[in-house]
């Protein structure tokens, strides 16, 4: 399948630009040759579950995803181009507003609350993961780490996160759950308002409480998922 899928790529698109590469993943940018239309081209190791469970799921706030082949834990992932920047560009010289940080963190919770009903914990909530495009709208991006939420685990099998995000049960503590996300939204909406991480300068206005709350070592003490959060936003 990965071969036949390769192959039907090569045949239809041209490549366009690179955006990662690595000795066990890639990203590139793909245009078809007649229908001059972007697509992106995804490679990892792992398992597709995740992307296999998307596929086809229209939500504003996550990218559509059109074909999903696993191979020898090989996944290549076609999905949808966004035409935009990412939140981490964004930071590189400026911080938002108590305003404009609600309207994203709002979006992000509805693309959350999406994911967590259908059982997924996206796990690498960050800035480099949220990308706005050209009309404005924020999109959840990379689902490589996502992880399907098992009841019956008492803790993730693997330690997958960004340091400085993730939250403390995605180091063996504990399995991963909605609140999981939660936290690394409360670190995001800080890193957003001050340009830092709550270490080292935590934000002290209106929204302080509230990332305070995201934020809690003990899963039990942040807000119990997405749609809370939202709506004490």
């Amino acid at each position: 399948m990965v071969e036949w899928l390769n192959k039907t790529v090569s045949e239809q698109y041209k490549l366009v630009r690179v955006l990662r590469s690595s000795e066990k993943s890639g990203i590139q940018v793909l245009r078809h040759k007649t229908l001059d239309k972007n697509i992106v081209k995804r490679v990892f190791e792992g398992n597709g579950d995740v992307y296999r469970i998307l596929q086809g799921v229209l939500h504003p706030n996550i990218p559509i995803i059109y074909e999903v082949v696993t191979e020898d834990l090989l996944t290549i992932v076609l999905e949808e181009y966004i035409n935009g920047i990412t939140l981490s560009d964004e930071l590189q010289d400026k911080v938002y507003s108590d305003k404009a940080t609600r309207v994203i963190i709002r979006d992000l919770c509805s693309a959350l609350a999406a994911l967590h009903s259908m059982g997924i914990i996206h796990r690498d909530v960050k800035p480099e993961n949220v990308m706005i495009n050209s009309d404005g709208i924020v999109k959840l991006i990379d689902f490589d780490t996502a992880r399907m939420f098992k009841a019956y685990k008492s803790e993730d099998t693997s330690v997958i996160g960004t340091t400085g995000f993730a939250a403390p049960e995605q180091f063996g503590i504990s399995q991963s759950d909605e609140r999981t996300d939660i936290f690394s939204i409360g670190i995001l909406m800080n890193v957003m308002l001050t340009g830092e991480h709550p270490s080292k300068s935590l934000y002290k206005g209106k929204l302080s409480g509230v990332i305070e709350k995201c934020t809690q070592i003990d899963p039990n003490k942040r807000y119990s998922g997405a749609l809370s959060l939202a709506k004490e936003l």
